[in-house]
């Protein structure tokens, strides 16, 4: 082989090694930046709900009190630091506080446990004590606060942290019911070992890391969109072609605030259909359908038809708003009507589900679009 040739394949060889190393270099620290935010990020909003909750034992103990401190620190954090203070996500973070707080004290498992509850508390500027006690994403504790059962929230962040599961990871295995196939499981060390096995589509890259919505809205950066962004639009859209029907709906309330129990939740949308004198209440949940999601749409139900159902009203309908990036669906709960008769009435007078799943995917291609032109505007620029 000629000298000058051996020469050029050595040096293409050196420069393919420098450049696969630099990619790997960058690529970690990517993920180690999106992590040092990711702990920042927890801590701020572990510490925001202590202070929204120390407030609100400061004040008046009624819900009253709660929806209007929450609504305006909504509209004053939006004003001075952009997105990601909706009143949604505020109550989040008091949620957070609460619930690992609760979770700490009671099952005091450890001194230790206790004795961080204490540091934390009085010395809350102390960040890095924070971070450490919550070594997830902020993503990841969203969805552990949709868990009802205290055993199963601390079992999805046991082996979130135990299989280093990413959030996708983390949403298809509570999909599953992981938690439950687990308890029901005569070998739960073989089902253990199957749940840390890793999806395709399971796994981030470090940009998609980086990228993460709540990390975007934290740092106030702009995105082409996020879930966020699209979870509004369609919940507004929705609202606006509802209302624009004719169908004889009017609007009750968004973000419609209800506690069972010791649990608060919050529910999208609130309509009232007169020509069937009931309300109808929507929830949207970017994913898959689950029984779950049903199950929750029937608890709303029936706290709506025990708290807000006036004397002559027929009971409420649920109505399920499913997105996901492939596919969109609409799903009505009838089972909580007290007869067939009345069920009947209701799909007659209602919109037809596939309708409504049509105007989800309208609301989304109108996203995608969208994105396209500001990636053409910025290549123009």
């Amino acid at each position: 082989m000629p000298k000058k040739k051996t020469e050029i394949i050595k040096t293409k060889v050196a420069y393919d090694s420098i450049l696969s190393n630099v990619v790997e270099l960058l690529e970690e620290s990517r993920r180690l930046a999106a992590r040092s935010v990711n702990a920042v990020v927890t801590a701020t909003y572990w510490e925001i709900g202590r202070r929204i909750v120390e407030i609100e034992q400061k004040g008046e103990e009624r819900a009253e009190y709660g929806e209007s401190l929450l609504r305006r620190l909504s509209e004053d954090l939006t004003k001075r630091f952009g997105r990601g203070f909706s009143e949604r996500n505020l109550e989040q973070m008091r949620l957070f506080y609460s619930t690992w707080k609760i979770s700490q004290t009671l099952s005091a498992k450890s001194s230790e446990k206790a004795k961080i509850v204490q540091t934390l508390s009085a010395q809350s500027s102390n960040f890095a004590e924070i971070a450490k006690r919550f070594p997830l994403p902020w993503s990841h504790y969203v969805l552990l606060l949709s868990c009802r059962d205290e055993d199963e929230r601390e079992f999805y962040e046991t082996e979130s942290l135990r299989g280093g599961w990413s959030v996708r990871q983390l949403k298809r295995q509570k999909d599953s019911q992981f938690y439950k196939r687990t308890l029901l499981s005569k070998n739960k060390a073989v089902m253990l070992k199957e749940g840390e096995k890793a999806l395709p589509e399971d796994y981030l890259s470090p940009d998609e890391e980086i990228k993460d919505p709540f990390i975007l809205e934290f740092l106030n950066l702009k995105d082409e969109y996020s879930e966020l962004d699209l979870e509004e639009a369609i919940i507004k859209h929705l609202q606006d072609f509802l209302l624009e029907l004719g169908a004889g709906f009017t609007f009750i309330g968004r973000q419609m605030r209800l506690r069972v129990g010791d649990e608060w939740y919050r529910v999208d949308l609130v309509l009232f259909n007169r020509r069937l004198r009931c309300l109808v209440i929507i929830d949207l949940k970017l994913g898959k359908l689950t029984h779950a999601d049903i199950g929750q749409m029937i608890l709303y139900t029936n706290y709506g038809n025990e708290h807000w159902r006036m004397e002559d009203e027929n009971p409420p309908v649920g109505l399920i708003l499913c997105d996901e990036k492939n596919d969109a669906l609409a799903y009505y709960t009838l089972s909580n009507l007290p007869n067939k008769v009345l069920a009947s009435e209701y799909k007659m007078i209602l919109p037809e589900e596939k309708i409504l799943a049509e105007e989800i995917r309208k609301t989304r291609k109108m996203f995608g679009e969208r994105a396209i032109g500001n990636r053409k505007s910025k290549i123009a620029n």
